[in-house]
């Protein structure tokens, strides 16, 4: 059974920075893509960044380009997400996802690509 465990939430002031991180149960290198996700309360679920597992390329929300960064260490099953210069808009559940087929461009930041999804991990920017 596929597991992803999300960690490294927290709460922060503005300005601050937090890094998740993202254990995958499976050999990563099955899925064609991976992101983080984010959930505000009373929000639809959004996506973050997505990376792109054998190539690296990676895409990011307009939201957070230029703060965030999305990684990933193939050989240790595990996803990160550097987040710096954080916002109290920030705050939310981040989720893990992962996709086993392609997904194209314009939904790569949709949740419908990603069959597969961690529980989440709060965090909480304060202003």
């Amino acid at each position: 059974q596929v597991q992803l465990v999300e960690s490294g939430g927290g709460s922060v002031q503005a300005g601050g920075s937090l890094r998740l991180s993202c254990s995958v149960s499976v050999d990563m290198n099955g899925y064609s893509f991976m992101g983080w996700f984010r959930q505000a309360p009373g929000k639809e679920r959004e996506g973050v960044a997505v990376i792109f597992i054998s190539g690296g390329i990676t895409y990011y929300a307009d939201s957070v380009k230029g703060r965030f960064t999305i990684s990933r260490d193939n050989a240790k099953n595990r996803l990160f997400l550097e987040m710096n210069r954080l916002k109290p808009e920030d705050t939310g559940m981040y989720y893990c996802a992962a996709a086993t087929d392609f997904v194209p461009r314009t939904t790569r930041l949709r949740e419908s690509g990603y069959q597969y999804w961690g529980q989440g991990t709060q965090v909480t920017v304060s202003s």
